[in-house]
């Protein structure tokens, strides 16, 4: 059984119906309120038996319930006025509609009395007081548009469209090296080299199934689809989804951030109630809800410095790439990878890698905030030293002899920075790393971040290791840039990638001594005017650091810095010199436009 609805009805209502009551008979306000309980608690049968017409009034009431599609109607009656056998009685009705949505209006219900009873004459105006006697009444919805994600300049990244999946299911293709074949050639047009007739045979064959070949933009399923449609085994499927304006721009970090967005990017749907006259045409408007568009999202990534990267990084056949942080407000800038890094997926926010020489950094900023030496202090730099039983060498096992720190530093002595380790306390490191934003957990809302790790070290030995960046500690590009943009900015900025999205951290952030910085800067410029990165030496006032971290089968090759409010860093996974990662930062820097 239907649960009754709340009919409710004013006192002065029910006064006016005893005055009007003569001889014992009933007044217009209980017949008013019979009828209004019955329409409510859609007993509509009963609800028309009540008024002058009951056919009409049946198709009527019966007509505004389903095409309100309504889940409650609550009805209040009020004051009555009464004319000797006529009378109108005030109504409001309040409806409850699909989704929670809300409508409510008043009017006046015609009554009679014919015979010593009182019936509601009918008239449409029963239902609404708007309503023509041969109109209805409709519910309509208009969907609110989709949210887009803009880069910082304002430009569409990311908008809402269609998109073709591709699948190709070998099982169902006679000669599937010639569809292979026919897929990579279509293809081709997008990228020629990711799809080859090998590489899609091979997945499809591992699929054991349908296998999705590629999701197309609608542009580019209306240019390259009709080649593909009707290939043995192979379907296209439209999807909704949120697309990039431009394969090529930051494809993985597009694909982070639309993870995050994809369930927020829908606004609240409008709503209205039309009328409509016996042939079915729009009459007018009797209520309407505007659609709220869900607002758009606004990355931090800017396009020159995103595509700069990207167009270095892609130059590489290792693994490349590059993190780019704004010191002065954290916005992460660009985050560029290659074709050859995303197969390992968000790895320049989150992979660990051993850092080598560019940890000095937060070597010497131990030994400074310790006490044990400055810029200016003097320090063997040795061809090899031993600490405990381990013996450390230089690269090439290159000597210096008797060194400010500052030069030990711009030539990367091995020697000089273990000894430094050494000599500090187990948890100096881990403290120094935590003052140049290294260690603590970024929770970045769109970007899966690993700051690093920085352990503290009580045995002298893995600290002497630890202390050129070979032990235990492991850090990304993105915990790299972070602790670049530290030194440019004097404190840690709070990275983000999505406007107002708060980015939360867990784990100490003590503020880092203005000498310690200011000593930083001194020895990260003398790396860029005479050290180890003076290939970068013509792009303007660059601050950085170069390193090698030995790995089974290579060196992992690293570059970290800042020019101006632009901090980065670069990492080649197993890219021998550290010259690599310094040529790829300096061909970002070389493309981007004039002011940057």
């Amino acid at each position: 059984m239907r649960t009754p609805m709340v009919t409710t009805f004013a006192v002065a209502a029910l006064m006016v119906a005893a005055t009007a009551c003569s001889s014992g008979q009933q007044g217009p306000v209980p017949a008013a309120e019979a009828f209004a309980e019955a329409f409510a608690d859609r007993d509509l049968a009963a609800a028309a038996g009540l008024t002058t017409a009951p056919e009409q009034a049946t198709a009527a009431l019966e007509s505004t319930w389903q095409a309100l599609q309504a889940e409650n109607l609550e009805i209040r009656t009020g004051d009555a006025r009464v004319d000797g056998d006529t009378a109108t009685v005030d109504y409001t009705y309040h409806w409850t509609l699909p989704k929670g949505r809300q409508w409510s209006y008043t009017g006046e219900l015609q009554m009679g009395r014919s015979g010593g009873r009182w019936l509601v004459r009918w008239t449409s105006s029963d239902i609404h007081p708007r309503l023509g006697d041969t109109q209805t009444m409709e519910l309509r919805t208009s969907p609110a548009p989709r949210a887009r994600v803009n880069e910082s300049a304002g430009s569409d990244v990311l908008v809402p469209g269609t998109v073709s999946r591709v699948l190709f299911d070998v099982s169902k293709a006679p000669e599937p090296d010639r569809v292979a074949g026919a897929l990579a050639a279509g293809l081709s047009r997008i990228d020629p080299v990711a799809y080859t007739p090998q590489s899609i045979l091979r997945a499809a064959r591992t699929a054991g199934g349908p296998y999705s070949v590629i999701l197309l933009t609608e542009y580019e399923a209306a240019t390259i689809g009709p080649e593909l449609i009707g290939l043995p085994g192979v379907t296209l499927t439209q999807e909704w989804d949120m697309v990039p304006t431009d394969r090529k721009f930051a494809p993985d970090l597009l694909t982070q951030v639309r993870k995050t967005v994809i369930a927020e990017v829908d606004g609240k749907a409008g709503w209205s109630v039309v009328t409509r006259n016996a042939n079915g045409a729009d009459l007018g408007v009797l209520h309407e809800v505007a659609a709220q568009p869900a607002p758009s999202f606004a990355l931090s990534i800017d396009r020159f410095v995103q595509n700069s990267a990207q167009h270095a990084v892609d130059l590489r056949t290792e693994q490349t790439m590059m993190v780019v942080i704004r010191p002065s407000t954290g916005a992460i800038l660009a985050v560029a990878q290659n074709k050859a890094a995303d197969r390992d997926g968000p790895v320049a926010t989150s992979g660990q890698y051993p850092p080598g020489s560019i940890f000095k950094t937060v070597t010497a900023s131990a030994a400074m905030a310790a006490g044990i030496a400055t810029p200016d202090t003097v320090l063997a730099c040795p061809s090899r030293t031993t600490i405990g039983e381990r013996t450390i060498p230089n690269y090439n096992l290159f000597t210096v002899g008797e060194v400010p720190m500052a030069t030990a530093y711009e030539r990367s002595c091995n020697t000089t920075f273990a000894r430094l380790a050494s000599r500090l306390e187990p948890t100096a490191l881990t403290e120094a790393a935590a003052r140049l934003g290294i260690g603590q957990d970024y929770r970045v809302e769109g970007l899966p971040t690993l700051s690093g790790s920085v352990p503290p070290a009580d045995d002298i030995v893995q600290r002497a290791e630890d202390g050129i960046g070979q032990g235990r500690v492991v850090t990304s590009p993105f915990g790299m840039a972070v602790m670049a943009a530290t030194v440019a900015n004097g404190s840690v900025p709070v990275p983000y990638l999505i406007a107002g999205r708060p980015t939360e951290i867990t784990g100490d952030r003590p503020a880092i001594d203005p000498e310690v910085i200011d000593g930083l800067r001194e020895m990260m410029r003398m790396v860029v005017t005479g050290g180890t990165a003076e290939r970068i030496r013509d792009q303007g006032e660059v601050y950085g650091k170069t390193g090698e971290a030995e790995v089974d089968g290579g060196s992992h090759s690293w570059f970290v810095g800042y020019r101006g409010d632009v901090a980065f860093a670069t990492l080649l996974v197993k890219g021998g010199s550290s010259d690599n990662a310094v040529a790829v930062t300096r061909d970002m820097f070389a493309a981007l436009p004039p002011g940057y």
